[in-house]
């Protein structure tokens, strides 16, 4: 499987994307009502709420893939399955969420302020991605972000239209 998040990218720098993404989704939506942020755009579809629970959830996995990386010569990082992992974002109130994504990202982006150019090119594996060194996780989390960032603003396009 290739990975998605690459292209969504492009040659934009990943460590440009990653400390402005939660402010960029935080303001996107801004002034919605909680019925709004908790109502998904339509039958399958994650809420607003939904889908910040899905950031902590990533965000969590994503930055012990890059702790791993580091720490594991050549590690296997452990695909997840997003969907079986929302079956419970009911638990996860709209304010939780967006605290736990926010402390996670910031937590992650200070331990990239300690990162060498060496250790960016530390290798690990993927079962369906293949290698995916330190440098190319930080290019799919930013990829994942704009995608996010994306889908956030035509689903609130659709709210405030």
């Amino acid at each position: 499987m290739a990975n998605p998040y690459l292209a969504t990218l492009g040659d934009t720098d990943p460590l440009t994307v990653l400390p402005a993404t939660p402010a960029k989704l935080k303001a996107l939506v801004v002034g919605l009502s909680a019925e709004q942020l908790n109502t998904p755009p339509a039958p399958g579809k994650w809420s607003i709420r939904e889908i910040f629970a899905h950031l902590a959830d990533c965000e969590l996995a994503f930055g012990w893939r890059l702790r791993q990386t580091l720490a594991v010569d050549n590690p296997t990082l452990e695909p997840f399955d997003q969907d079986k992992w929302a079956e419970h974002y009911a638990a996860y109130d709209y304010a939780t969420s967006v605290a736990f994504y926010e402390a996670f990202r910031a937590w992650n982006l200070k331990l990239l302020s300690t990162v060498t150019e060496e250790q960016k090119q530390r290798p690990a594996s993927h079962p369906e991605r293949g290698l995916m060194p330190f440098f190319v996780q930080l290019q799919t989390i930013a990829g994942h972000d704009l995608h996010h960032v994306a889908h956030m603003e035509k689903l609130v396009a659709g709210l405030k239209g």
